[in-house]
């Protein structure tokens, strides 16, 4: 077979699966896409989208260990501290050693990193848009965290 034929329904290359047909590419790739639609917000603040999330995390609750703002944002320290680290640099947190557990490092705030909160505060604009109203928005909010939630307490998945 050469590369622009089309495989036989019954060959093995006939099953791949169809990328459209993908649950886990739908909601990949509008993930993205909200992304590039939030960038202009994220321009304002001087954020990448993960360290947006990180703010978010801080703003709710200040002082928080490396280990639960991972928690959180599903992701590993390894993943996190790096971006920590940029987030100091940028002077909008500080780490610093709990003096309880010096095994764990406490992520808290700057003044500048409190001032960011309010311009944080708009609505992106491609959210108006997008629903018909703020109720299908909770609605779709609501049922991918069921999903998510159902897909990790799923056996074997971490």
């Amino acid at each position: 077979m050469t590369p622009h034929d089309t495989p036989e329904p019954d060959s093995p290359e006939g099953n791949a699966p169809d990328l459209d047909e993908l649950l886990c590419f739908a909601i990949h790739s509008t993930a993205h896409a909200i992304q590039r639609a939030n960038k202009p917000l994220l321009d304002r603040l001087g954020l990448t989208y993960p360290q947006y999330l990180v703010m978010v995390v801080l703003w709710s609750a200040d002082g928080q260990t490396v280990g639960a703002i991972g928690d959180r944002l599903f992701l590993e320290s390894s993943t996190l501290t790096p971006l920590l680290k940029r987030l100091q640099a940028a002077g909008l947190v500080e780490r610093q050693r709990d003096a309880a557990d010096e095994r764990q490092v406490r992520i808290r705030l700057t003044a500048a990193g409190r001032a960011l909160r309010g311009k944080a505060c708009e609505k992106p604009a491609w959210m108006g848009h997008c629903f018909g109203g703020e109720e299908e928005a909770r609605a779709l909010q609501r049922a991918i965290l069921r999903l998510r939630d159902a897909v990790t307490r799923e056996p074997g998945v971490s």
